[in-house]
């Protein structure tokens, strides 16, 4: 039984050679080296735009991440039934895991009113030492001073209350008390102790801290049994598992991923959306491969029959054409790697773009491409330039020696 004959392999010498004669600039054909330059600078404008703008995406995305994750607390354990989250239950999981920080809370709906000016918040009533553990937003704000009447707000509700730090102001509570025949809601003058400012304005207006002593004494709050506790890791995706098995039945616990799953499934929605759309660029650019690769083709018809008379395969011939494709997508992707990596570092360096940090938590522009992304810019355009060089390489090879010469 016979073998079937193998393919010989092309002769990476004459190949070299003739890439290296096509890469050279044609004044008879002027027009094929400015569409071969054209797809070289597309796909480097590609290359660089998806790098600066998914290197910005993940940044905000980042950014977000980290003040959220303050704001939010890493994990929260909320009660089913009433009494469930108490002092036992902080100690059990302190003793079980003594890695962990724990703040417990008490939290209540107010309506904050000072000259004229009213907003409603949310205010929590905490230990102010294990507070300062977990938040170091609000470490960073507390004062010092000696009253349980006391309240650190953000920023921007002390500039709408126009009550900076040491100034008062009145906090209306859902509770009802008796005045004379009838009732009123339940009212108490605070001092601000602090301003704090987390970056984000929603929150800042929202939240206010005071103590545990002003919920015990105004809303008759018993001692020892809390509204919820927060709970401080840096790895709460790993640790909620564990956490959640150490729990009784009557409570629940939340990452702070899960309180805010519609926006961060909303930026990698936009993500996705933002490279697929950018990725037209190369795939535009590409074009310019195919179209400068067929007017090579084209143009040199005679010197490829030629070749073909003269003993080159169609291998050979398909082998030329695709590595010129490969070489100009290639060089392009080397120069858009470079200038994206360029951007990317004056970007970081230079404060070259301001935004207002009210709405986007910082006011310098934050840049973070991961490798993660760099590779998949890479793979999907190396796919397209890949695509792009097969068919005018097939082109090339299809050419038929006789006709062509018999024509010419």
């Amino acid at each position: 039984m016979s073998t079937p004959a193998k393919l010989p392999s092309p002769n990476k010498k004459f190949v070299g050679h003739i890439i290296k004669h096509y890469l050279k600039y044609d004044r008879e054909n002027p027009f094929i080296f400015i569409s071969a330059l054209l797809a070289f600078l597309g796909i480097a404008a590609g290359v660089m735009v998806l790098m600066i703008a998914m290197g910005i995406m993940n940044g905000t995305q980042k950014e977000f991440t980290k003040r959220l994750f303050v704001m939010n607390y890493p994990l929260t354990v909320l009660p089913l039934a009433e009494n469930s989250v108490n002092d036992d239950l902080v100690q059990t999981l302190s003793k079980k895991f003594p890695h962990l920080k724990f703040s417990p809370y008490y939290t209540t709906q107010v309506i904050t009113r000072n000259e004229g000016a009213v907003q409603g918040s949310l205010l929590y009533g905490v230990d102010y030492n294990k507070e300062s553990e977990i938040n170091p937003i609000f470490e960073k704000a507390k004062g010092d001073t000696e009253s349980k009447f006391r309240v650190v707000v953000g920023d921007a509700l002390s500039f709408e209350m126009n009550a900076p730090k040491g100034e008062k102001v009145t906090l209306y509570f859902s509770e009802q008390q008796a005045i004379g025949f009838g009732t009123m809601p339940l009212q108490k003058r605070f001092i601000v102790d602090g301003v704090f400012d987390s970056g984000l304005k929603a929150y800042d207006k929202a939240i206010m801290y005071t103590s545990f002593e002003a919920f015990e004494k105004l809303l008759k709050r018993e001692h020892g049994i809390y509204d919820g506790l927060h709970i401080y890791t840096e790895n709460p995706l790993k640790e909620i598992d564990s956490i959640k098995s150490a729990l009784p039945e009557m409570v629940v616990i939340e990452g702070w991923w899960q309180q805010n799953g519609n926006f961060f499934a909303a930026m990698e929605m936009e993500k996705k959306a933002l490279f697929l759309v950018l990725l037209l660029i190369i795939l535009v650019a590409s074009l310019n491969i195919i179209s400068s690769l067929l007017m090579t083709v084209m143009s040199r018809r005679s010197e490829i029959a030629l070749m073909r008379t003269l003993g080159a395969t169609q291998i050979e011939l398909r082998s030329i054409f695709f590595r010129l494709g490969l070489i100009i997508g290639t060089a392009g992707i080397f120069a858009g790697t470079l200038l994206g990596s360029l951007g990317i570092w004056v970007l970081k360096t230079f404060d070259i773009i301001s935004m207002p940090e009210d709405v986007y938590g910082t006011s310098k522009l934050p840049v973070d491409l991961t490798m993660s992304d760099f590779g998949l810019i890479i793979l999907g355009t190396s796919i397209i330039i890949l695509l792009s060089a097969l068919y005018p390489a097939k082109k090339a090879s299809q050419t038929d020696p006789l006709t062509v010469l018999r024509n010419e």
